[in-house]
């Protein structure tokens, strides 16, 4: 019985993904219908067949496989893994490569919780620290680059790693209004977009433009300096 890899709409598969290469059809499904999407099944992660399966996305990719011909089965025999192996610990190739892309990019910041200005600070800088592991990486760029391809994958990636960031930031926003350190009498996606705008114009839309140390702080003290409450 052959079964798709619950990947992209408009990423095809490869033929045969779902032949017994390494787990019965139940185990290739990775747990019970009907599982949240994301959610972790099955047996703990081995960190030596995630870094196999990472390695192996990792090579492909460098070897200029585009991202629509990376079928579960052809990732599975490059890692030298069963497909029910994969299936265990990823739900499809959309959480595979998300994944992929996360352990790639700089952890995500700690915020202190008590200066609105230090934790501005670490998120910019954190965002700083991305766009510059983006221009290191050709890995990551390629991978980025071809993702931004396939609507549903970047959905996907915009909704697990760019939203829970984003709402982080607008909490620490909010923060300083209640705690009186930014006017209140502003939208606080207003606000958000004034910190987080420089970064993303020079990591986005001139990924040449200077990523120099500092600069997160540079951007927070000259927009907050605008955000002082009135007298």
């Amino acid at each position: 019985m052959s079964r798709q890899d619950g990947g992209t709409p408009g990423i095809p598969e490869t033929q045969g993904d779902g032949a017994a290469t390494g787990g019965s059809t139940a185990d290739a499904a990775g747990g019970s219908a009907g599982a949240p999407a994301g959610a972790r099944r099955g047996r703990p992660r081995s960190e030596g067949v995630e870094r196999a399966v990472f390695d192996a996305v990792g090579g492909l990719l460098d070897e200029g496989v585009p991202l629509a011909e990376l079928s579960i089965e052809r990732i599975a025999r490059t890692a030298g893994v069963g497909k029910a192996t994969i299936y265990r610990r990823w739900t499809g190739k959309e959480e595979l490569f998300v994944d992929l892309l996360r352990s790639m990019e700089p952890p995500d910041p700690v915020l202190s919780g008590t200066s609105v200005r230090g934790d501005l600070v670490i998120l910019l800088e954190s965002m700083r620290a991305r766009g510059v592991a983006k221009r290191t990486s050709s890995l990551l760029h390629n991978a980025f680059a071809q993702m931004q391809l396939y609507p549903r994958l970047w959905e996907v990636y915009h909704h697990t790693v760019i939203e829970p960031r984003r709402r982080l930031s607008l909490d620490t926003v909010r923060r300083g209004m209640e705690q009186g350190e930014i006017r209140d009498d502003l939208d606080i996606e207003f606000v958000n977009d004034l910190l987080t705008g420089p970064l993303l114009l020079r990591t986005v839309i001139r990924p040449g433009a200077s990523l120099e140390p500092g600069l997160a702080e540079r951007v927070v003290d000259t927009v907050m300096e605008g955000l002082r409450p009135r007298d």
